[in-house]
């Protein structure tokens, strides 16, 4: 499957998204790890802390929709397997996160950031894994 090179979108996204999780800790001390922020929406530790994770989930989940209407960009994501197969996807990711404390956006962005070791090895774990099994299926199984 052919991905297309990106690089100038690529650049001010990865920014945009440096720049929010900076803003995030330097405005109210959180991280900006996704997985994280929903949890806390799903079981609030403290009162406080459910309108800022709430905002953030609402503008993941609107970022897509606003990009479409104000620039006619439509993200083209048609996943190749069915619905059974991508709850079940979400599932297994699920049970990675909880394993690893954090998602890859929270040890990568947030947790790199802050020198964390855990988020190093988490990292490294993702990406090695990533390799592994991009390698196996385009060289292995031909796919």
């Amino acid at each position: 499957m052919p991905t297309e090179f990106t690089p100038l979108a690529s650049l001010i996204g990865g920014g945009m998204i440096g720049l929010s999780a900076t803003l995030l800790m330097l405005t109210i001390g959180r991280t900006a790890g996704a997985t994280g922020i929903l949890s806390g929406v799903l079981f609030p530790a403290s009162r406080g802390e459910g309108a800022w994770r709430l905002a953030m989930i609402l503008g993941m989940i609107a970022a897509g929709p606003i990009l479409a209407f104000m620039f006619g960009v439509r993200p083209n994501v048609v996943p190749a397997i069915g619905l059974p197969q991508v709850v079940l996807g979400g599932f297994i990711v699920g049970i990675g996160v909880s394993m690893s404390s954090g998602c890859t956006s929270g040890h990568g962005i947030c947790g790199l950031a802050r020198f964390s070791l855990r988020s190093l090895v988490a990292v490294v774990t993702f990406m090695g894994a990533g390799f592994a099994t991009v390698l196996f299926i385009r060289h292995v199984l031909g796919a």
